[in-house]
């Protein structure tokens, strides 16, 4: 069926305006411009994933695969002008399973991890991220853990599957102890899953510190440019001997000293400083 031919001319000026709009937006608009940024960081993800998934999948479900996804999304922070800093890396464990604990503060994060993931380590993740097309395919295969926050029983089922994963198949796991995304400049209080799993395995915690992201991203604000971001790896908190009865003391220590270092290196001109001092440090009250 042919389209009406004075519908042709009312394309092509919606055509023309469009090209037209989107650089005056990019240009006139910071709103417009977090948002596009946004979009395409998303749907670049999901068109590497697809990439990605026939690759993985002939391993199948291996936590192997997860150096095919670092590999392919190592570039993005380019893309952005990102600058990742990583300080502290030889605090990794070289030969033995251990639990990373880290701040969560947006998708972001992903830039970070990808810079410093180490060998054979896998997050864990909320279930939603199964159900997230081609992502949630990739992250399957590659082995990334998925729990069911809603479900507290399905979730200590499976962190206790979990425990026994990394002693008997030499796996690293990577936990967001906040639970989740924080904005606000600061640390939530840690929830003590991560914890838990760490002392039941009886291996070490490594804490890792990503600095603030508040002078190139604001999702309030509509705010995202180019910019740096420190990573700091930290010592090794060992577990042994410990018992569930010292995980309230253990994550409240070990969030002490990731919140230590996070206000250090996000007030040391190496993002979120001048949010920090203008803020007085947000989170204080936290405490």
């Amino acid at each position: 069926m042919e389209l009406w031919p004075g519908v042709w001319p009312v394309l092509l000026l919606l055509f023309l305006l469009l090209l037209f709009l989107l650089p005056a937006l990019w240009f006139c608009s910071s709103s417009a411009k977090y948002f596009f940024k946004m979009a395409f960081y998303n749907g670049w993800i999901l068109f590497l994933a697809v990439l990605a998934i026939p690759v993985c999948a002939v391993r199948g479900r291996n936590v192997e695969n997860m150096k095919i996804l670092r590999l392919m999304l190592l570039h993005i922070k380019y893309l952005y002008g990102i600058r990742v800093e990583v300080r502290g890396a030889h605090h990794f464990p070289p030969s033995q399973p251990y639990v990373v604990v880290s701040n969560h503060q947006s998708s972001l994060d992903l830039l970070g991890m990808m810079e410093v993931l180490p060998g054979r380590c896998v997050p864990i993740a909320k279930r939603e991220l199964l159900w997230a097309g081609s992502a949630g395919l990739a992250c399957w295969l590659a082995g990334v853990i998925f729990i069911d926050r809603k479900r507290t029983g399905d979730a200590i089922s499976v962190m206790s599957e979990v425990a026994q994963t990394l002693l008997t198949q030499d796996v690293r796991v990577w936990v967001f102890p906040e639970g989740t995304r924080n904005h606000n400049g600061s640390m939530l209080p840690f929830k003590r899953g991560a914890f838990h799993l760490a002392v039941q395995a009886q291996v070490p915690i490594v804490p890792i510190v990503m600095s603030s992201y508040q002078d190139f991203y604001c999702k309030k604000e509509r705010r995202f440019t180019s910019g740096r971001c420190q990573v700091r790896v930290l010592p090794p908190v060992p577990t042994e001997g410990l018992t569930p009865d010292d995980v309230p003391a253990l994550a409240d220590r070990v969030r002490h000293s990731m919140l230590t270092i996070f206000r250090e290196i996000s007030t040391d001109g190496r993002g979120g400083g001048d949010y920090l001092k203008k803020s007085g440090g947000v989170g204080e009250a936290r405490l």
